[in-house]
Formats: C-alpha cells, sequence, structure tokens
C-alpha cells in the first residue's frame, strides 16, 4: 500500500486539527461524561472530516478509502477512546445507508448537515434483549395511513443524548428473524421520543450513551432508507464499514501508546538503569510493535481490497477480532511496565485500559466474529 504524498499531507492536516480542536479539551471532557458534539462537528466538518469518501453533491469530498483510513488512525490518537468513537458514528455507522440507498430527498435533508457536522447522528441498532443476535430486535414500526408508528426500546446509543436524528432499524411487517426490518431516519425532536437514561460506562466516558425509549412515535413514510423489508441485508452491509473503521484506529492509538511507554521506560530507573535496558521489557515492546505492524498491513489490504470493489466481510472481521485483542494486550503491557503509577486513574494508562475494552464488544463481540469466520471458512 502506497500513500501519495497528497494522503500524507491529508495526515499532516487531521494530526493538527486534533491537536488544536481535540487533545486540549480531552481532560474535561472525559470528567464531564460528554464532549460538545454540536460545537467540535461543525469544526471537523468544516475540515472534510465528516464525509471523506461520499458524493461531493452532498458536501462530501470523494476522497478514495485510504484517506478515511488515515483519519481513523489520526483520530485515535487523540487521547481517548470516546471522540473517534463518536465521530465514527457520525461519518462511518449512521450514514453510509443513507448515502448508499436513500432518496436524493433523504440526502439533501439528513446527509448534508451530518456531513457539514451541522447536525448529530446516531445509529440505533441493540436493543435489552437484542445485541449481537441483531435478527432478534422488537422495535416496531406500524403502518398508518402515510406514517409509521414507532415503538420500542433502543440501548447502548452512541451520541444518544445530543443526536438531531438516528438511523433506526426496526420490524416494519410481523415475518419473523431477519426478515421484515427496514431502516428509518427517526428525528429526535418528535413526539414520542425520550432519552430514558444517559449511562454510566467504565471506559469512553466523553462519548455519550444512551438508552433510547420510543412510544408512538410517527415517522413519515419517505423516512425509510432505501428498500421497507430490506433493513437487515442495509444494515449488515453498514456494520462492515463499522468494523473496518473500528479496526483501522488501533494502530494509531497503540502506536501512541507504545511511544510513551518507551518515553518513561527510558527514564524511569530500577535497580540502578532505566527500565528499558531489562532486556525482557525491551524485547516485549519490540514484539508489540510487531503485532501493531501485521494489523496495520491486514488494515490496508482490506482497504486496498474495498477500494477494487471486493467483498471485505472477511478482512472486516479479521481486523475487528485482532485489533480488539491486541488493543488490549498493549493496554495491560503499558500498565504492567509503568507499575504501580500505571493503576492510578491521573496516568493515562487507566484511560486507554478501559477504552480499549469496547473494540472487542462493541459493534459485534469477538465470540460473534469467530462465528462469522468459522462459517465463511467452513468449520461451523
Amino acid at each position: 500500500m502506497r500513500f501519495t504524498d497528497e494522503h500524507n499531507a491529508f495526515r499532516a492536516m487531521v494530526r493538527d486539527v486534533v491537536e488544536k480542536e481535540v487533545v486540549p479539551f480531552i481532560d474535561d471532557w472525559e470528567r464531564a461524561g460528554i464532549f460538545p458534539a454540536h460545537e467540535l462537528f461543525p469544526k471537523l466538518g468544516a475540515q472534510g472530516l465528516l464525509g471523506i469518501e461520499y458524493d461531493p453533491a452532498y458536501g462530501g469530498q470523494g476522497a478514495d478509502h485510504l484517506y478515511q483510513v488515515i483519519a481513523c488512525e489520526e483520530l485515535a490518537r487523540c487521547g481517548a477512546g470516546g471522540i473517534p468513537m463518536a465521530v465514527g458514528v457520525q461519518s462511518c455507522m449512521a450514514t453510509p445507508s443513507l448515502h448508499k440507498f436513500g432518496s436524493e430527498e433523504l440526502k439533501q435533508k439528513y446527509l448534508v448537515p451530518a456531513i457539514a457536522g451541522t447536525q448529530v447522528t446516531s445509529i440505533a441498532v441493540t436493543e435489552p434483549g437484542a445485541g449481537s443476535d441483531v435478527a432478534g430486535i422488537r422495535t416496531k414500526a406500524v403502518r398508518d395511513g402515510d406514517e409509521f408508528v414507532l415503538n420500542g426500546t433502543k440501548l447502548y446509543i452512541t451520541n444518544g443524548t445530543q443526536a438531531d436524528w438516528m438511523c433506526v432499524l426496526a420490524r416494519t411487517s410481523d415475518e419473523g428473524g431477519y426478515r421484515g426490518m427496514s431502516q428509518l431516519i427517526v428525528e429526535t425532536s418528535s413526539p414520542g421520543f425520550s432519552v430514558s437514561r444517559k449511562l454510566d460506562k467504565l471506559g469512553q466516558r466523553s462519548s455519550d450513551t444512551a438508552e433510547i425509549v420510543f412510544e408512538d412515535v410517527r415517522v413519515p413514510i419517505e423516512n425509510v432508507i432505501g428498500t421497507e423489508g430490506r433493513g437487515f441485508q442495509q444494515q449488515m452491509s453498514q456494520f462492515v464499514i463499522e468494523r473496518m473503521f473500528a479496526a483501522y484506529g488501533t494502530p494509531g492509538s497503540a502506536r501512541r501508546a507504545l511511544e510513551k511507554t518507551r518515553d518513561y521506560l527510558k527514564q524511569r530507573e530500577a535497580f540502578g538503569k532505566p527500565l528499558m535496558a531489562n532486556q525482557y521489557i525491551a524485547f516485549r515492546m519490540a514484539e508489540l510493535s510487531a503485532q501493531i505492524d501485521l494489523v496495520q498491513a491486514h488494515n490496508y489490504a482490506c482497504a486496498e481490497a474495498f477500494m477494487n470493489g471486493e467483498d471485505t466481510t472477511r478482512y472486516a472481521t479479521v481486523a475487528k477480532l485482532m485489533t480488539g485483542r491486541l488493543a488490549r494486550e498493549v493496554a495491560d503491557t503499558c500498565i504492567q511496565f509503568y507499575g504501580g503509577m500505571g493503576y492510578m486513574e491521573e496516568t493515562w494508562t487507566s484511560r486507554y485500559f478501559r477504552d480499549s475494552r469496547l473494540l472487542s464488544i462493541g459493534g459485534g463481540a469477538d465470540e460473534v466474529m469467530l462465528q462469522v469466520l468459522a462459517q465463511l471458512d467452513g468449520f461451523a
């Protein structure tokens, strides 16, 4: 995979934006348990970071997929997982189906402001009784004239307390399993929509996460994204993009963690010499660095396949599984090598340890990734 001078200039721009608009405020946002999306997203939108690959007709950049990879890697270096998560939901999780399948009217009304960052978006799939088992969702939208009447509850919704609209997966027919679902755009200002609670999480604390309730929310039929009844299939395609985004960011955050730990180990002395002089520590750091190279190379192979129009389901599944495991391993090692200082909340290692745990759960748990791989490879 080769990056051009334009790609490298874009990387420098994204790193500069992150350093100026995100890094100085991370600690405050983490303490508050939320970041001001309606303030940050317009700034990111003005730099073209919320619609990198989308059609310029809607405010997107129309750039190749490598620019998105670069953005993911650089956003992940900000020092907290919550902000990349929230940006990913806005740009790579709530809007791909709208861009690919949505009507022109829906794109103008909802995609354009999402890319500009003037509206905050969210993806609402998970429910109290249906997480990785998407076929088990129960939220239902019943047709009533020119509208659907939506009822149900959604859980673990990122950007949930700040979203202006959500891409909601709901049942629009009585067919069971994966049949009869549709993706609906639901405005959060609609009567009957409510945030029942803001969730208190282990990590990713600067990203607000909510439980959402729909009580007789009326949704115009024209707010169906794509084909009614094809929502499950469209969402599965959107999940692939989501998993790619999650995996792409891991080398950035993991490399930053190793760099900070390396610098600490070089200046921290024990038994009369720097900790880095211990061969085991040096070898362990080198081993993790090599593993980051490997997952990053796989990410680039996935990106290349995506740009060639190939089905990247297997690439994305492997990437998410392995980056999730590696992030946990890097986080655990960094805390171990920092010792007691690493266990303190005031040290960056604690936040990184907490934040990294989500990657093996959200967007499809490790066990689901293994199930997908077993099926694709003929083991199940």
